[in-house]
């Protein structure tokens, strides 16, 4: 029973929540909490200053965390796929309808908008990143990382992962406070 109920407590503020990890906090907290008592409220603030701390999806990390705490393994792996579920159902419905209707000139003429939209998305994210890395840490050590980078990938083609770690390496010795 405390399966359905890590699950329910996941799948729910996923499949109401509108807006991403940040706007299903609180539902999860409802779940969490107020509902099953798996935790108190300062254990939640902290389980979600943890999960905030670290790379991925809150949300995951969230259900992971918590479905671990509640019932081992076995209940982080039930959390974290009714957190998934939902994204998941959606997205295979919609590339259903779309597989089905993929010889309708309307469909293909969306399709060709895929790429230069993504192509955009992409850009304006590397301006943001940018951005945010000459106001952190100056222009100078922007400059240095980022030629470092891109002889790294293109010229020695280097694995991203080695040159993410090389960034980092490079940040504490020279930009750690």
């Amino acid at each position: 029973m405390i399966y359905w109920h890590l699950f329910l407590a996941f799948f729910i503020p996923n499949i109401i929540g509108y807006g991403g990890g940040p706007a299903i906090i609180p539902l999860i907290e409802a779940e969490v909490v107020g509902r099953y008592g798996w935790m108190n409220a300062q254990q939640f603030a902290e389980t979600l200053a943890l999960g905030n701390a670290l790379p991925s999806p809150i949300a995951t990390k969230m259900a992971g965390y918590v479905g671990y705490d509640v019932a081992g393994f076995g209940g982080a792996l039930v959390a974290v796929l009714a957190t998934v579920a939902p994204s998941l159902l959606l997205m295979l419905g919609a590339l259903g309808l779309l597989y089905r209707h993929r010889h309708s000139p309307r469909v293909q003429r969306m399709s060709q908008w895929v790429r230069p939209v993504i192509a955009m998305m992409m850009a304006w994210l590397t301006w943001s990143f940018l951005s945010e890395g000459v106001a952190g840490a100056g222009l100078i050590h922007t400059l240095i990382i980022a030629s470092a980078a891109a002889i790294a990938l293109l010229r020695f083609r280097t694995h991203p992962a080695f040159v993410v770690l090389g960034a980092l390496v490079y940040g504490g010795l020279f930009l750690g406070g």
